[in-house]
């Protein structure tokens, strides 16, 4: 068999079932268990690959309300702020941007009680000059990964 593409493949294999045996992997792929456990190696240790999680939904578990918050930053207090985010158990995406804003933050809440008190917290922090909150009416889609292009010869 020849390895070509063989790490995407592989990826593509485990975005479509994050809990595939490495023998079902190995008969897919055309190759044997050694060489999939291999790649899967080098492919963590490359971090390509950082683990395995399931997806949560977690507005089937009342986390109802999504925002999206734009914040502005005094300049050298931007990597303490993202990282204060980071530890922010519901803020579940921290993207340090250009344009308007300095970072933008996805949270979930449960309810507009929480996510009201986590704005709170936030616009006291002196370090904040501005913020913009928007809430998330409708998630069409999220949380997705995509396959990668493979080039089949």
């Amino acid at each position: 068999m020849a390895y070509e593409n063989l790490d995407e493949k592989l990826i593509n294999a485990l975005l479509g079932d994050g809990r595939a045996s490495l023998r079902s992997l190995g008969d897919d792929l055309g190759v044997s268990v050694t060489t999939v456990s291999n790649r899967l190696e080098d492919l963590k240790s490359d971090g390509i690959i950082n683990g395995y999680t399931p997806v949560v939904d977690y507005g089937n578990l009342g986390y109802d309300v999504t925002t999206v918050i734009h914040l502005k930053v005094e300049g050298s207090a931007l990597p303490e702020l993202t990282e204060r985010l980071r530890e922010e158990k519901q803020m579940i995406s921290v993207y340090e941007t250009t344009g308007d804003y300095d970072i933008i933050a996805i949270g979930k809440f449960k309810d507009t009680d929480g996510m009201n008190d986590q704005i709170k917290k936030l616009l006291s922090d002196v370090d904040i000059t501005e913020s913009n909150t928007s809430v998330v009416l409708n998630a069409v889609k999220e949380n997705e990964q995509f396959t990668l292009d493979v080039d089949d010869e």
